[in-house]
């Protein structure tokens, strides 16, 4: 039975649309639609629940020595007040998940995991801090986000301050509410994790600005893909290493060959014998979208070779026409060749595109 978010009958009174994701019950759609919900996103601004991601906190005199044990960075050089991208890996570098790790303190972390994901990271964390002196904690919240280009002027509204921060900047409220300016839309936005007994009134408050509407996992979906970003699960899993995914770059340099972190060797292995697949956009042609796990092909023929997976796939509302998000093996093909995905017994053309589809709109200051 899926897990019911905190904020249930406030998307109910709003008209939402329910589906099962993560092992919650999850808003998939409100009144207005898959794609005008897309669309209000990148005019305006758009409020999603996305609470069924996990809070973690790691506290402790040695809470950057666990966090640098289980992600291939070095947190203690991390500065204070910041998000990152990462990931923790297993001892096949394969990822357990990727996450956005933020600083709070000298000795306090913030981790945000995947749903799906949520126990078995904690469980990582905690098998992981025997080895030093923190402590790994889970903070029951209401996590919204609000993503949009009108986003940092409805949210002003409720917290003046959120104005001050810039892309993958965090911050504390007096009150325990925890602030990023980030998402997974590619827009410029925040993520709010919020005290239950707190998070009904405020988000009934940014759902009444005239800028805001909910809006839920269908548009969410379409709006990564756009942006190029990844979805766990789809575009990499435990049997998938960073560099095969296409996210070598959240690696530094210096940690590529080797390191202390979980996964270092068989990484290093990995890089040194040469990865045979890379990530890549793909464009397909009309108005059909090609879907996850859908094969590539070379070409048309039944004896064409295999070359690839799509890993996501939809419709993008912003670009009007369907877009992809696949692996394909290294020489397989550049950006404006055309390979075939198999959807139902044929084979569909598809151009090979740079991602993302759309650009990113991140606010970086100035």
């Amino acid at each position: 039975m899926e897990k019911q978010l905190p904020l249930k009958q406030l998307h109910v009174a709003a008209g939402a649309r329910f589906g099962p994701f993560a092992g919650y019950d999850m808003p998939i759609s409100y009144p207005l639609g898959v794609m005008k919900e897309h669309l209000h996103t990148r005019q305006a601004a758009g409020l999603f629940d996305i609470s069924h991601m996990s809070h973690i906190e790691v506290c402790g005199p040695q809470a950057a020595d666990l966090i640098a044990r289980v992600c291939p960075y070095n947190a203690s050089a991390q500065p204070l007040r910041t998000g990152r991208y990462t990931y923790m890996l297993n001892d096949r570098a394969g990822m357990i998940d990727d996450l956005i790790v933020s600083r709070l303190g000298d000795e306090r972390f913030l981790v945000v995991a995947n749903g799906a994901c949520a126990e078995k990271d904690l469980a990582h964390l905690q098998q992981a801090s025997a080895q030093f002196d923190a402590s790994v904690t889970h903070i029951p919240r209401v996590f919204l986000a609000l993503q949009g280009p009108k986003s940092a002027e409805a949210l002003a509204k409720l917290i003046p301050s959120s104005g001050t921060l810039v892309f993958m900047q965090v911050t504390e409220l007096d009150d325990g509410t925890f602030l990023s300016r980030s998402g997974y839309t590619g827009e410029d936005g925040f993520e709010i994790g919020l005290s239950p007994d707190s998070a009904e009134a405020f988000a009934k408050q940014l759902a009444g600005d005239p800028q805001v509407e909910w809006i839920g996992l269908g548009a969410r979906d379409s709006l990564r893909i756009e942006a190029g970003l990844p979805l766990y699960g789809q575009d990499m899993d435990e049997d998938t290493d960073p560099a095969t995914a296409g996210l070598i770059w959240a690696v530094p340099k210096e940690l590529r060959s080797g390191g202390s972190y979980i996964g270092a060797e068989a990484l290093s292995d990995i890089l040194d014998n040469g990865v045979n697949q890379k990530r890549v956009g793909l464009k397909p042609q009309g108005r059909a979208p090609v879907r996850g796990g859908s094969v590539l092909f070379a070409g048309e023929a039944p004896d064409a070779a295999e070359i690839g997976l799509v890993t996501s796939g939809g419709f993008g509302p912003s670009c009007e026409h369907p877009v992809t998000i696949g692996r394909i093996d290294k020489l397989a093909g550049s950006a404006g060749d055309i390979v075939f995905a198999e959807v139902r017994g044929k084979r569909h053309a598809c151009s090979i595109e740079k991602l993302p589809f759309v650009e990113h709109n991140y606010f970086r200051g100035g």
